[in-house]
């Protein structure tokens, strides 16, 4: 129990970290120049991507684990990882060279594009440390408090792979 309390712990320290990291360079840091590093701009529709194929794995990791394919639910959650993983990095590298992205729009799409910008952005808070704790016991085989917190998790990072896609399209077509 005590090394599970540990676990948890360090897993709510390295989120509050990667959130720290996060918000420091969309807000404050300087976009370190997007027009020398022309591959950059593909990177939103790569992220796009990352996050529609996210959102088939956790349906589909949903599906498998309802109809009993246990192994097969565990190889495509741990695909849904690995695209999440990689959207990260993705993510960071955008962010990076660019900064932070102007939404320039304005009339009715204004307060829809921030709306689901905001619920976005609160629930990708919630949903690192969720996931992370969702993977520890399924890696420790407690599948009893796996399944509890997957309950959590899975409409959580659902909602914010979607969102994510839907805020691509959102300043792809309307900025």
């Amino acid at each position: 129990m005590k090394s599970e309390k540990n676990v948890l712990v360090l897993i709510g320290v390295l989120s509050a970290l990667v959130i720290g990291f996060l918000f420091w360079l969309i807000y404050f840091k300087v976009g370190a120049g997007v027009e020398s590093v022309g591959w950059v701009s593909y990177l939103p529709a790569l992220n796009a991507t990352l996050n529609t194929i996210t959102a088939i794995l956790l349906i589909s990791g949903y599906w498998l684990i309802k109809n009993n394919q246990k192994i097969a639910h565990r190889n495509v959650m741990i695909a849904a990882t690995m695209t999440s993983a990689l959207f990260l990095i993705s993510y960071i590298t955008y962010h990076h060279f660019k900064g932070d992205t102007q939404f320039l729009a304005q009339g009715f799409i204004r307060p829809i594009y921030f709306s689901i910008l905001i619920s976005h952005i609160l629930l990708s808070i919630v949903q690192v440390p969720l996931i992370l704790t969702t993977l520890y016991f399924a890696a420790t085989k407690n599948f009893s408090k796996h399944r509890k917190i997957a309950r959590i998790t899975f409409p959580i990072w659902l909602y914010v792979s979607v969102t994510g896609v839907l805020i691509f399209i959102l300043l792809t077509f309307f900025n």
